[in-house]
């Protein structure tokens, strides 16, 4: 208990029992039938409370009046208090304990609030490592913990255990490989005569840089594996190791035969399953959003050109948030950027459909 409650405590107490006494005093100059009618109407009232208040909230100068008047009381007139002897020994037991308190110190003393950081960061850079390993890297770098002590820790942050946290998903595999793998996918389009046209490009995972590839009303095996072979002509500037591919029927007629001559491995996405490729599938809403639904598509040839300079756009210009808001092949500034915020001029791409923004020279 704080000084400042405990001084208000004894305060208060100070002047229920001053008040307790100065009735007692007043009683002693009563005749007897007033303080019979007294008692008499004293008990209707404790009757009647107590068939309205199951159970009384006493405060601490309540129990200490109750308690010290059951040292006075006649055993015959126990009966007038609406609390048990067993709940006034229990309250004596309660003050007890509040006076007579000791620091409580069980087991081992808890660790610095510097060695349980230290033990997290390991387990979430290294998730496979258990808390065995944590504990004997702790010892390299001159730490004694027990490994009990570890993996208390770790589980009092609610981190799991190593077999758990070392599980790949999609996307850590991807991030984790994401320099030396290229995704591609279609997109359909459908043109104002109600002519669906296929798009098919390339994107890189890193960087995010998108190829286009082409476009056609019939993407048979033979296409596909063409556009292929367009790509690989530019390999020197595509090192991958990797294409991540869906299981569409067009992907016939040597596709995979074109990537796997220059050592690149296709891996195919599970069946309904478009998150294996997000990546793809991200630029593909992007692209809708930002152009095809604002549009109307006359032919090929007019796809074709809204896309090549959207792309250009997308890969120069326009920011990713998983690049630090940098787009995927930046242009170098005209300008150095302590020039005067009023120096900015607007460029339309797309005929005005989407602006750029450039410091003026």
């Amino acid at each position: 208990m704080k000084p400042k409650t405990r001084h208000l405590v004894i305060m208060s107490f100070l002047y229920w029992a001053l008040r307790r006494l100065f009735e007692l005093i007043a009683l002693r100059f009563r005749s007897e039938d007033a303080k019979e009618v007294e008692i008499v109407v004293l008990r209707h009232q404790l009757q009647v409370l107590r068939r309205q208040v199951a159970r009384p909230n006493l405060a601490l100068h309540d129990r200490a009046v109750l308690a010290a008047v059951s040292r006075v009381l006649p055993k015959m007139c126990w009966g007038s208090l609406f609390v048990r002897p067993e709940t006034i020994l229990a309250w004596h037991r309660r003050l007890v304990q509040r006076r007579w308190t000791y620091p409580r110190r069980t087991g081992r003393p808890p660790k610095r609030a510097e060695i349980r950081r230290l033990v997290v960061r390991l387990a979430n850079e290294n998730p496979t490592w258990g808390y065995r390993r944590i504990q004997g890297e702790l010892k390299h770098l001159g730490i004694s913990v027990a490994p009990s002590t570890v993996w208390e820790i770790l589980r009092r942050e609610g981190i799991d255990p190593a077999p758990r946290r070392a599980d790949l998903s999609w996307k850590e595999f991807l991030r984790a490989q994401a320099s030396g793998i290229l995704a591609c996918d279609f997109l359909t389009v459908d043109t104002a005569f109600l002519r669906r046209l296929f798009v098919m490009f390339f994107i890189e995972i890193e960087t995010r840089r998108v190829h286009f590839a082409g476009v056609t009303f019939k993407p048979d095996g033979l296409w596909v594996a063409q556009q292929a072979r367009n790509l690989v002509a530019r390999w020197d500037l595509l090192p991958f190791r990797f294409l991540i591919r869906d299981r569409d029927a067009k992907y016939q007629g040597g596709f995979d035969e074109v990537f796997a001559s220059e050592g690149a491995e296709v891996i195919r996405a599970p069946i309904r399953a478009p998150l294996a490729n997000a990546f793809a599938e991200r630029f593909v809403g992007t692209l809708r959003r930002e152009c095809l639904d604002r549009t109307i598509i006359f032919g090929s040839g007019h796809l074709e050109s809204m896309l090549k300079s959207y792309i250009t756009h997308y890969n120069g210009h326009r920011p990713h948030r998983s690049l630090d808001m940098n787009p995927p092949a930046p242009r170098p500034p005209s300008v150095t950027f302590d020039a005067p915020p009023g120096s900015v001029i607007r460029r339309d791409v797309l005929g005005g459909l989407i602006h750029e923004y450039e410091r003026a020279a």
